[in-house]
């Protein structure tokens, strides 16, 4: 009999349990249940097990920048904020753990979870020789154990001076019912820019996690994502940061925006696996009438982000992503008359709102009028530095016309337009924002509109096809009101007016006669 015979058969159950338990950290859960949640049955799933193999990888140094986008209810704080610690000292007492949330109630909350879990008897009988906690620094919001490891639990917001980690885990960084304040989610995009960089213990090695629903297209995943594609389009930056992204939707979609694929090289979980259009996450614990329900109750563009993880109704808002049709051609068209759109905003202070302007061009294509986009510019300025840009892009493309929106941070720039000469014509809207995109989406539908295959040119698309929500009410603006104006110059019509005419309708008026009146013709000589 070989030694491995001998040791299988000396080990009792409940050590093959504390051997796999410590092992894995999806087992570390199941055995944990009893004591993180006492009388509730554990529904276990896939993504769990998925979410326990990339913080194991977290664990181990293997990744440093991670973030996990999951919708709400589906054990994204139990197993990152609760459970996570308490299996990473089981091999690495000496880690140090900073924690942050939207609130310090809900960072305070996890917190006292983790430590009730690591005091349990399940745990101690296990591992109680391992590490214990010190008595000096032993309160809610922060302890440590004889190893010099910590949990540290703050907000996203809140004083960081002296404080750090080897792991940092951002929880929840915005409040959902604060989502669409742009000065809110700029504050927590402020804060991560410029407070939390420097609270690894070691740049090199620390890691950070982030986990969230999805709440806005500029929440922090969208912030990191966008910055990250900005860092490998440019050249200059030899070795841009790079980060894993676990994304896992309520139902699964073919063409979701970010499909969930292991780069882990050992995983149980390499893929998402789902197949069936619609097919639910965790049908053990959320049904499709308990989906269903909570879709009713958040609404479609909440629904979209916090559920499906791609914060725009599938395929877009009221003006839809794939109404746009590419330019496919190594040239453009031949314009026959060309306009500018501008949605104007005096102010360069970080936060707040942008000037933007949208150039259009309108070519003959087929049998009827078509329009294509040609550039799209966006700034935060002071009014000199935007009146400069105006009078630049006329130069740049020479414009039949430019549109400017009335109001009065555009009234001035009217003004000095016609002053030098350019062909200026004021906008007053005559109906909200979200009627405008409505009015204009008819010519897109009718596959009227083209754009180029260019980067800014698709954000331009991302950014109508989340409205009314995300941050560019300013781009589509230009884009509606440039719309509507061609359309209102014939310039383009959908092609269903072609063939429509007023119906005439003949009533009787039986008073009719009685009420006709001679009346001499000096009158009206």
């Amino acid at each position: 009999m070989n030694d491995l015979q001998e040791l299988a058969q000396n080990l009792t159950p409940q050590d093959i349990d504390r051997e796999l338990q410590g092992r894995y950290m999806h087992e570390f859960i199941k055995g944990a249940w009893a004591s993180l949640e006492p009388g509730r049955t554990f529904h276990d799933n896939w993504h769990i097990e998925a979410i326990c193999e990339h913080l194991e990888a977290v664990s181990r140094g293997e990744l440093q920048r991670l973030i996990i986008n999951i919708p709400p209810r589906h054990m994204k704080s139990l197993t990152c904020s609760v459970a996570f610690p308490c299996w990473t000292w089981l091999h690495q007492p000496n880690k140090q753990f900073l924690f942050a949330s939207y609130a310090q109630s809900l960072s305070t909350r996890d917190s006292v979870k983790c430590r009730r879990l690591l005091t349990s008897q399940w745990y101690q009988d296990n591992w109680g020789s391992v590490f214990h906690l010190t008595g000096d620094q032993n309160q809610k919001q922060r302890f440590e154990n004889n190893h010099n490891g910590h949990r540290i639990a703050t907000s996203v917001g809140g004083g960081l001076t002296g404080e750090g980690g080897d792991i940092i885990v951002i929880d929840d960084p915005h409040n959902v019912k604060q989502a669409e304040s742009e000065l809110v989610r700029q504050d927590v995009l402020e804060w991560w820019d410029t407070a939390v960089p420097s609270r690894l213990n070691d740049p090199r090695t620390g890691a950070f996690v982030i986990i969230m629903q999805r709440v806005h297209e500029t929440d922090l995943t969208g912030h990191i994502i966008k910055k990250q594609a900005e860092a490998f389009e440019d050249k200059t930056q030899t070795d841009p940061e790079e980060w894993t992204h676990l994304c896992v939707p309520a139902e699964f979609e073919q063409n979701h925006p970010h499909t969930y694929f292991s780069k882990l090289p050992d995983t149980s979980v390499p893929e998402d696996p789902r197949q069936e259009e619609g097919e639910l996450l965790w049908p053990n614990r959320f049904d499709q009438k308990a989906i269903s329900n909570l879709r009713t109750s958040l609404g479609e563009y909440a629904a979209a982000g916090q559920l499906q993880q791609r914060p725009a109704p599938k395929g877009g808002g009221i003006i839809k992503a794939k109404w746009w049709r590419e330019w496919e051609r190594d040239s453009n068209p031949q314009f026959i008359y060309v306009i500018q759109s501008w949605d104007t905003a005096f102010s360069q202070r970080d936060g707040a709102s942008y000037s933007a302007c949208t150039t259009w061009g309108v070519f003959s294509y087929g049998t009827r009028y078509n329009i294509m986009l040609m550039s799209r510019w966006r700034d935060r300025c002071a009014y000199p530095d935007l009146r400069r840009a105006a009078r630049e892009l006329y130069d740049d493309f020479s414009p039949d016309a430019v549109l400017i929106e009335k109001k009065a941070s555009g009234q001035s720039l009217i003004q000095d337009m016609r002053q030098m000469g350019i062909p200026t014509i004021p906008y007053s809207p005559d109906r909200d924002k979200v009627a405008r995109a409505h009015a204009a989406s008819a010519l897109l539908e009718a596959g009227l509109v083209w754009y180029p295959d260019r980067r800014w040119a698709k954000e331009v698309i991302k950014h109508c096809a989340v409205f009314p929500a995300g941050d560019g009410a300013d781009i589509v603006d230009t884009v509606t009101q440039a719309l509507l104006r061609l359309r209102a110059m014939w310039y383009a019509q959908p092609p269903e007016d072609d063939e429509w005419e007023p119906e005439t309708v003949f009533r009787d008026d039986p008073f009719a006669e009685s009420n006709v009146v001679n009346l001499p013709g000096a009158i009206y000589g």
